[in-house]
């Protein structure tokens, strides 16, 4: 599907969706809870959909509702359901990890499959740890399937990669027979997803130490056996969704984002703090923020700790004078696409000023025009968020192809955007 973007006035008010990261780890932790649990404030996007799948595949039982679902979950491992067909996880990396573990305490030979670019993105610590076990793990371009029962005991992981494989031996160390520990080596990224997913499992009745030791590593204690009990949980308002949102207001003015927790724990409210570092005028207002035109300037960005907003920021540095520098970008290339050629090669094309240096992105803040071909979504939902922003934030027409790709985590994106007054049609 194409979005053909035209010259508009924006302004006005808008809520965020919930956030995919809370989103995801709740339901984990309700299906694998003793009882019926209601989880509110969800939004049926792409990955989430995965999620609910492979815990109904579990042996949960899900009932959806039009912004809720119930789930009844197993209560233990020894009540996971017997595994008949493979486990689809879509493009979602969250998914994906996070059930890898799980499901190999079902002790059964499970396929993991997916879709678009899920199975280019590294699993090396999982291979690792099964291999350790003697258990088997084997990648190809179409899956992954593991057979074998993990074992508890103690795991080291390394820190620079995804926190995605340490949520995921969180969630299923405490279902395991004994104690296990993780430590988590130096340098220590995302430990705020990480945080995320200890949070869910306390509410869900986990309990999950932490130590921090002098050589800058952090080791996890988890009591096993464990039981998750059920519990009510409210899905809070996405910063990193809020990410694209306040951006515009801050370059056009006058847009209120609300839904959002002003002491959510989530790493992506840094978006706040790098705003006002560039100059942003930020206020909060009942619910949420509003953010008023600004005269934004360059600055340095450290992305090891808030990643899903590299796509933005990159649309932010187009419009601070000074060069933007963004540090710690590597990972940005396994995500749906590689996010680093991406917004380069699109935003090039509305003239903007992009130079990559390794795992650092330069951006110079110039005057952009309109592009003279369409804008290219890579399949990425994060990429065609951010390029609508650079199109509506600097009053410029734009064709956009693969505008469908928002599906994957904000379904609501364009609806809200035509909510603040940009005119948007479908081709």
């Amino acid at each position: 599907m194409d979005a053909r973007l035209y010259v508009s006035r924006l302004g006005g008010a808008a809520t965020v969706p919930p956030s995919k990261s809370a989103a995801h780890r709740a339901v984990v932790c309700a299906a694998l809870a003793d009882g019926v649990s209601r989880i509110t404030n969800i939004e049926y996007s792409q990955d989430i959909r995965a999620t609910l799948g492979a815990a109904a595949q579990l042996g949960a039982k899900i009932r959806e509702e039009e912004r809720a679902v119930t789930i009844t979950g197993r209560g233990s491992a020894s009540g996971f359901a017997t595994v008949t067909r493979p486990v689809f996880c879509n493009e979602s990396g969250s998914t994906l990890r996070f059930m890898i573990p799980l499901f190999s305490l079902t002790a059964q030979k499970v396929r993991f499959t997916g879709a678009g670019r899920l199975f280019d993105r590294p699993q090396a610590v999982y291979q690792m740890l099964f291999d350790r076990q003697g258990l088997r793990f084997e990648q190809a371009v179409d899956g992954i399937t593991v057979f074998g029962r993990l074992r508890p005991g103690g795991f080291t992981l390394p820190g620079d990669v995804s926190s995605q494989f340490i949520s995921g031996l969180l969630f299923a160390a405490p279902l395991m027979e004994s104690e296990s520990t993780i430590e988590v080596l130096p340098p220590y990224e995302s430990r705020s997803y990480v945080d995320l997913t200890i949070g869910a499992m306390q509410q869900f009745g986990v309990k999950v130490t932490a130590r921090s030791r002098k050589n800058g590593s952090v080791i996890y204690r988890i009591a096993a056996p464990q039981r998750y009990t059920a519990s009510d949980f409210a899905v809070e308002g996405d910063y990193s969704q809020a990410a694209f949102l306040a951006v515009l207001g801050c370059v056009v003015g006058g847009i209120t984002v609300t839904g959002l927790n002003p002491d959510s724990q989530q790493g992506d409210k840094v978006i706040l703090d790098i705003l006002q570092r560039c100059g942003g005028k930020c206020r909060a207002v009942e619910g949420g923020y509003r953010f008023e035109r600004s005269l934004l300037r360059a600055t340095e960005i450290d992305l090891a700790d808030c990643p899903d907003l590299g796509p933005i920021l990159f649309t932010l540095g187009c419009f601070c004078s000074g060069e933007t520098v963004i540090r710690n970008a590597g990972r940005l290339r396994l995500k749906e696409s590689d996010r680093i050629e991406a917004m380069q090669s699109e935003l090039q094309k509305m003239g903007a000023r992009v130079q990559v240096d390794g795992d650092t992105v330069h951006i110079t803040g110039v005057a952009l025009h309109a592009p003279r071909e369409p804008l290219y979504g890579h399949n990425d939902h994060r990429i065609v968020m951010a390029l609508a922003v650079a199109a509506c934030a600097s009053g410029l027409p734009a064709l956009l192809t693969g505008a469908e790709a928002v599906n994957k985590s904000w379904p609501a994106f364009w609806e809200t955007l035509r909510g603040l007054g940009a005119k948007v049609e479908f081709e």
